[in-house]
C-alpha cells in the first residue's frame, strides 16, 4: 500500500493495463465462441452438401409409383374437363361442300320460318351472314369449319327469334381465317390483349380457343332485349362472349312537362263496376323501345 502511495502514477498504468488486459481476453473469448459456432454451421452445411451431391436424385420405387398414379389421375381428369368444355359448344361433324350448302339452305328456311311465326322482321336476303356461300361452294378443307360455325349462328338467331325482339336490323359475320387460306391468326378485339408465349425452344405454344365473331344489330322492347342477354349468358349449348355492347333508346329525349293539368272527367252513373273510365291511362316511361348493338364471340375449342 505503501509503494501505490510512493509510485501512484506507475501503479495507476499497472491497474488500468490489467482491467484492458481483461477485458481483452473477454473480447477474445467472445469473438472466439461466435467464430467456432459459425464454423460448425458451415462445416455441417458442406457435409451435407457433399452428401447430397453424393445421393442419386431419383426417387426410389415407391415414390416413383405414387408419383406415376399421381399423374395418370391428372391426366384423366383433365381429358374429363376437355370433353365436358367440348361438349358445351356446336359440334364440327365432317361436311363436304354441297352438304354445307345444303344445309345453309335449310337453316335459312328453318330460321325465316321461325321469323314469321314469331313476327320478327329480318333483313332482306338474309343468309346468317353466309351469303357468298349461298351462291358458291366453300373449299373442302373450311367446310367442317364453316358447318360449326353455321351451328353457332342459328343457335344464336334462334335466341333473338325466341325473345321476340321487333327486328333483326344488321347481321355481320366476320370471315374466318381459313375461308382466306391463312393461318389462324387471332385478330385481338377493342380492349383485348393477346399474350404469345413460346416455349424454351422458340416453339410457339398451340392455341386451345378460337373465336368465330359476329356483329347484330336489333330493335326489341326493354325486356325482350334482357331476356336476350340472360339467353347468351346463360347458354348451355354454346359458349357466348359479349364482347361489346350498346344500346340506343328509341327516344333521346325525356317526356316534355305538361303545363296545364287535364282534369280527370267523372265517371258516368251507368258506367258498371269492372268498366274503365273514359279517360285511359298515358304511361310516359317504361314503354320506349330500344336499338342494341352488340360483337358476339363463340367460342370453339381445338384441343
Amino acid at each position: 500500500m505503501k509503494w501505490f502511495q510512493q509510485n501512484r502514477a506507475l501503479g495507476t498504468i499497472l491497474v488500468v493495463s490489467g482491467i484492458c488486459v481483461l477485458l481483452g481476453a473477454v473480447l477474445l473469448y467472445w469473438r472466439w465462441s461466435v467464430w467456432s459456432e459459425a464454423k460448425q454451421t458451415f462445416d455441417q452445411a458442406t457435409a451435407e452438401r457433399n452428401r447430397l451431391q453424393r445421393l442419386d436424385p431419383f426417387p426410389n420405387d415407391a415414390n416413383y409409383r405414387k408419383l406415376q398414379g399421381y399423374l395418370e389421375r391428372y391426366n384423366a381428369a383433365l381429358d374429363k374437363f376437355k370433353e365436358d368444355l367440348k361438349a358445351d359448344v356446336a359440334a364440327e361433324p365432317p361436311l363436304a361442300p354441297n352438304e354445307f350448302q345444303s344445309r345453309l339452305r335449310q337453316a335459312t328456311l328453318a330460321v325465316e320460318e321461325r321469323a314469321r311465326t314469331n313476327n320478327v322482321k329480318l333483313p332482306d336476303k338474309f343468309e346468317l351472314g353466309f351469303d357468298e356461300f349461298a351462291r358458291t361452294m366453300p373449299s373442302t378443307a373450311v367446310a367442317a369449319l364453316l358447318g360449326q360455325e353455321l351451328s353457332q349462328v342459328q343457335m344464336f338467331i334462334n335466341i333473338l327469334l325466341d325473345a321476340k325482339v321487333d327486328s333483326i336490323t344488321a347481321f355481320r359475320r366476320r370471315p374466318l381465317p381459313e375461308e382466306r387460306g391463312a393461318s389462324p391468326t387471332p385478330t385481338p378485339s377493342p380492349g383485348q390483349r393477346v399474350a404469345t408465349t413460346a416455349k424454351p425452344g422458340g416453339t410457339p405454344t398451340p392455341k386451345l380457343i378460337e373465336r368465330n365473331v359476329i356483329e347484330v344489330t336489333f330493335k326489341a322492347a326493354p325486356g325482350a332485349a334482357r331476356k336476350v342477354m340472360n339467353e347468351i349468358t346463360s347458354s348451355t349449348s354454346q359458349f357466348f362472349i359479349i364482347r361489346t355492347l350498346y344500346v340506343h333508346n328509341e327516344k333521346d329525349k325525356g317526356p316534355p312537362h305538361e303545363r296545364t293539368a287535364t282534369p280527370t272527367p267523372a265517371p258516368s252513373p251507368q258506367a258498371s263496376p269492372g268498366q274503365s273510365p273514359a279517360g285511359a291511362l298515358n304511361f310516359i316511361v317504361g314503354n320506349e323501345h330500344i336499338e342494341v348493338s352488340a360483337t358476339i364471340e363463340m367460342l370453339r375449342f381445338t384441343f
